[in-house]
C-alpha cells in the first residue's frame, strides 16, 4: 500500500503544472500582450519579458477611453521585476487625462502593439520593437520604438521612428531589419495631403549606425520623440 501511495503522489507531483514567475508589480490594467525578449543575449542567465496592457479611464457616448502601458521586466530572484514602464519612466506613451473643460473625453487617444523581438544590432542579442499611436483632435502620430539593454540592467531606447498620422513596423526575418510603413510627407506637405499616401522604408543597424532607406520618416537615435 505504501508503494502504491508513493507512486500516486509522484504522479500527481509530476502532473502539476509549473507555475510561471509572478510579475512584480503586476502590469497595470488588462494584459493584452506578453513577449519574451533576450535583451541580455540568448545565452544570458537573466530572462526578460515585455507586456502591453490597457486600463479603462473613462467612457461616454458609446466611446471608451484607455490608458495603455508598456512594461519591461527582468527575471530576478524568482520573479519578473519591473525595469521600465511607459508612461512613468519615459515614452513612447503619454499619460491620458480628461479634457480640461471637464468634457467626458480623455486624451490622447492611444494604441500600443508589441511588434516582437529581433537581433537588430548584433547576433544573439535581441531588441524589443513596439509601435504606438497617439492622437488628439487630428490624426495624431505614429511611433516605432526599439528598446535595448543598458548599463546595470537598465532598459534604454536604441532608436525611434516617428511619422504624422500613422506608422507601423514589421520585423524582416533573416535580414535583421525593420520594414516601416506609413504615409510620407515632404517638408512642405500639409497633413491633409501626404506626398505619398502609402510608403515604406527599411530601418537597419550597420557598422554601428542606424540607417533608413529611403529617408521617409524622422529618426531619433538613442532617444524617443518628445512628448
Amino acid at each position: 500500500m505504501l508503494a502504491i501511495a508513493a507512486a500516486i503522489i509522484c504522479c500527481v507531483t509530476a502532473a502539476s503544472p509549473q507555475q510561471s514567475p509572478a510579475f512584480m508589480p503586476p502590469p497595470p490594467g488588462t494584459l493584452v500582450q506578453s513577449q519574451p525578449v533576450a535583451l541580455g543575449g540568448e545565452t544570458a542567465s537573466t530572462q526578460w519579458r515585455a507586456t502591453a496592457g490597457k486600463r479603462l479611464v473613462g467612457a461616454a457616448y458609446g466611446n471608451k477611453f484607455y490608458q495603455w502601458y508598456l512594461s519591461i521586466y527582468a527575471l530576478r530572484r524568482g520573479a519578473y521585476r519591473l525595469r521600465y514602464q511607459s508612461p512613468g519612466n519615459g515614452g513612447p506613451l503619454a499619460r491620458v487625462t480628461q479634457a480640461s473643460d471637464g468634457a467626458k473625453m480623455w486624451f490622447p487617444l492611444q494604441e500600443l502593439r508589441i511588434v516582437g523581438a529581433a537581433a537588430l544590432m548584433q547576433p544573439g542579442v535581441q531588441q524589443l520593437v513596439v509601435q504606438s499611436h497617439e492622437a488628439g483632435a487630428d490624426c495624431g502620430a505614429g511611433t516605432v520604438s526599439v528598446f535595448a539593454s543598458g548599463p546595470a540592467g537598465s532598459v534604454v531606447p536604441a532608436v525611434a521612428a516617428y511619422n504624422p498620422c500613422e506608422l507601423s513596423a514589421t520585423i524582416v526575418s533573416g535580414q535583421n531589419s525593420l520594414l516601416l510603413r506609413g504615409p510620407y510627407y515632404a517638408a512642405d506637405a500639409p497633413m491633409c495631403c501626404p506626398t505619398k499616401a502609402s510608403a515604406s522604408a527599411v530601418l537597419r543597424y550597420r557598422n554601428g549606425k542606424w540607417t533608413e532607406s529611403p529617408n521617409y520618416y524622422k529618426l531619433f537615435i538613442g532617444k524617443l520623440p518628445p512628448a
